[in-house]
């Protein structure tokens, strides 16, 4: 399996809604956003996705969140803006071209500091190797 990978980040604010503490208060964060893909073949250039394509288009996704606050940012109003819900919000947006470029999967992972993060993964079925039959 071959694996590419980029990380980027942005700046934004954010409150959570329910009883988590100092974290229902507003606050702010410098995200760091990890996202790897994997693939089974390489092309006959030697890759399989190309990497400054998938830099382009986190950076579209971060720069509208991008020092904002999260919980007025209309595609994210009405989830809670935890790490957990920020990449797979990521992950959705970055999804398509993707799946459709017939790689085998995505991770997300932001981190909220350098101990804390979340992280949301799928394999797209239809894009997975045939199993080995004997």
């Amino acid at each position: 399996m071959f694996e590419i990978g980029i990380v980027d980040e942005f700046e934004a604010a954010h409150h959570l809604i329910g009883d988590f503490g100092p974290a229902s208060r507003p606050h702010g964060h410098t995200y760091r956003v990890e996202v790897r893909v994997w693939s089974k073949d390489l092309g006959p250039d030697g890759v399989f996705h190309d990497i400054g394509a998938l830099r382009d288009d986190l950076r579209a996704v971060l720069g509208e969140m991008h020092y904002r606050n999260l919980n007025e940012v209309p595609a994210l109003s009405g989830i809670n803006t935890t790490v957990e819900m920020i990449a797979q919000y990521i992950f959705r947006r970055l999804e398509p071209p993707l799946r459709q470029a017939g790689l085998f999967a995505l991770k997300v992972t932001v981190w909220e500091s350098s101990f804390v993060f979340g992280a949301y993964y799928e394999e797209f079925a239809s894009n997975r190797p045939p199993a080995l039959v004997d």
